[in-house]
């Protein structure tokens, strides 16, 4: 009996250990279409309503990825795209939604994005500004057989990567409900106060794939 559950343990996957990841930041180091992360998540049953939360560091002047999740024949069911210096593209279900915003400086940005399925309505903060709202995919859902990617952009589920849409820089702080975040919540998640329970950046389950890493926040980033 005791080697029997000696060897459940030792084939469990290391994926499904959560780790608190308060203090820490992902490092994707250089422009690859291998490098990213794949986050384990709770999602269970259709998604009508999703707000996700996230912080990026990043120097670059082209297009870049940092938030992808896509499922069976939908590689843009909610994913991040952004275009420097100033427009961050949002995709729902496939249909994309433009959204024109400050000029990006060099330093930490902390976007929150929700959107409900009954309004259709998308709303985005940017370091806790609130943009005019949108509407997309009234009435859809997001399926429940999804993969969650940071860093890379998905052209079908968990694969088809490019890299010059991969991100190369630092994502911290990512977090994810089924529910719609009031403007309260995002400034408690702006401050490092609000956590989600789809995905917790306090309890996160991940897999590393390429040359990310794992580092701790520096006294000199600022990231709120």
């Amino acid at each position: 009996m005791e080697l029997s559950v000696l060897v459940l343990l030792l084939v469990v996957p290391v994926s499904l250990a959560k780790e608190d990841m308060e203090g820490k930041v992902f490092v994707f180091p250089k422009e690859t279409n291998t490098d990213r992360v794949i986050l384990t998540h709770t999602i269970t049953k259709p998604l009508k309503k999703v707000s996700v939360c996230l912080r990026s560091y990043t120097d670059l002047s082209r297009p870049y990825t940092t938030f992808s999740l896509a499922t069976p024949g939908k590689d843009n069911a909610f994913f991040f795209y952004l275009q420097p210096p100033n427009t961050f593209s949002m995709h729902v279900n496939q249909e994309v939604t433009h959204f024109k915003t400050d000029s990006e400086t060099l330093d930490w940005m902390h976007i929150c994005v929700t959107w409900d399925s009954d309004t259709g309505v998308i709303q985005l903060w940017v370091n806790g500004k609130l943009y005019p709202r949108k509407v997309s995919m009234k009435g859809t859902s997001i399926a429940p057989k999804a993969s969650i990617v940071l860093g890379q952009d998905q052209d079908s589920i968990g694969g088809g990567f490019d890299s010059k849409q991969s991100l190369v820089g630092e994502i911290s702080d990512v977090n994810m409900w089924d529910s719609i975040l009031t403007s309260l919540d995002v400034q408690k998640a702006l401050l490092g106060q609000f956590n989600g329970n789809v995905i917790n950046w306090k309890s996160l389950a991940y897999e590393i794939k390429g040359g990310v890493i794992i580092q701790l926040k520096t006294s000199t980033s600022r990231l709120i």
